[in-house]
């Protein structure tokens, strides 16, 4: 039997906060109390918080450790690994690695290539040699506006253990790039393209969801259902199209654009999901609704990282300084993505679930990880 007492802490619950400890004993929480005082052989926790580990649902940050430069491709088992330790050391004992289902073969410089399922092999098989800190669970990006969706769809089954599928429809002027001055400043920056090329791409883009755009949706939602998994959705914009979502079986609303889809979200009973860098910059890159002002109006429900792990830690803080309920802030990234993704054993510190917790302190206003146990085990 081995045991960890974590004492001396502002236990973060889902609904209230209180000085106090938490045992861990053979990877589960056995026991919480009240209180400063330190057991002899406890960890001195010197009033920091102490949370659940953060859940993580959607992330790509894993792309930029397989290709840190443009046309740079590093070994995948590395930057699985270095992926895995920054997640841990900003506080996350539970991620869904984010990885795109949907390619385009033809369209010459603007193509881009099947990765999924040799990627989600390798998550997969790191996972059972051991060589991760935390708990990985796979979210596969279904790309709708592509050519090879339903083929790489078909590559995966229940055996995968697939936790969320998203719909996602990139289709030129409209979700997230419903205002084509942003999608042009987008490719173009990239990409360098001249107006006329962009115009071709855009146009290029169009046919293929024209062509495939329905039956894609369609094959996404019954393969979620085929999975076992989570359907999300991705950029909803009106509350026509959280009708649709909810017509198919959506849970998560990830990024609504406008304050009237996620108002339809929250009406609708699908949890609303924002970034943590739309929170902490101030705005979204794209022009679209604020998570701050979702915020305000009671219309977030869960916060993701989305490209900058550390901003799931300092965007719940955030949020718990803005609504003066800490406890609420930290729900967001614990409890709240636990539940809407369907996994009853983790997100809240209470006796008998997954002994994932989170030490944290302040430095300069800055949240500072200083220990994260996972499944009992301390492993940043």
């Amino acid at each position: 039997m081995t045991e960890t007492i974590l004492a001396n802490a502002r236990l973060v619950l889902e609904d209230e906060s209180f000085a106090g400890h938490v045992v861990l004993r053979d990877g589960l929480i056995a026991e919480i109390g009240g209180g400063t005082t330190v057991p002899r052989g406890a960890v001195d926790c010197e009033g920091d918080c102490l949370a659940p580990g953060l859940i993580e649902l959607h992330t790509d940050n894993l792309e930029r450790h397989i290709s840190p430069r443009p046309k740079v491709d590093w070994p995948h088992h590395a930057a699985i690994v270095a992926h895995d330790a920054e997640l841990a050391g900003a506080g996350i004992s539970t991620v869904f690695d984010a990885i795109r289902v949907g390619s385009i073969m033809q369209s010459g410089r603007h193509s881009y290539g099947k990765y999924a399922r040799s990627m989600a092999t390798e998550i997969m098989g790191m996972r059972r040699l051991g060589a991760l800190r935390i708990s990985h669970l796979l979210h596969l990006r279904a790309e709708t506006c592509s050519e090879t969706l339903i083929e790489e769809l078909d590559e995966f089954g229940p055996e995968d253990g697939i936790g969320i599928v998203s719909l996602m429809d990139h289709t030129p002027g409209q979700r997230q790039f419903s205002d084509l001055t942003k999608f042009a400043a987008y490719v173009q920056g990239k990409s360098g393209l001249t107006d006329a090329a962009f115009r071709d791409y855009c146009a290029y883009l169009e046919g293929l969801y024209a062509q495939f755009g329905a039956a894609h949706e369609a094959a996404t939602v019954a393969a979620a259902q085929r999975y076992g998994a989570t359907l999300a959705s991705h950029d909803d914009t009106t509350a026509a199209q959280v009708e649709a979502s909810v017509a198919h079986g959506v849970r998560l609303a990830e990024f609504p654009t406008t304050v009237e889809a996620a108002r339809a979200c929250q009406a609708a009973g699908v949890a609303v999901i924002m970034g943590g860098p739309n929170l902490i910059r101030g705005g979204s890159h794209s022009g679209n609704v604020a998570a701050a002002e979702l915020a305000d109006l009671g219309c977030l429900d869960i916060l993701s990282s989305d490209y900058v792990p550390a901003s799931l830690l300092s965007g719940a803080v955030m949020l718990g300084e803005r609504w003066d309920d800490m406890a609420r802030g930290i729900a967001t990234v614990t409890a709240a993505p636990a539940r809407a993704s369907g996994m009853a054993d983790r997100g809240r510190i209470a006796v008998g679930l997954r002994a994932d917790l989170l030490r944290f302190g302040k430095v300069a206003n800055v949240p500072v990880t200083r220990g994260l146990w996972v499944a009992g085990q301390r492993v940043a």
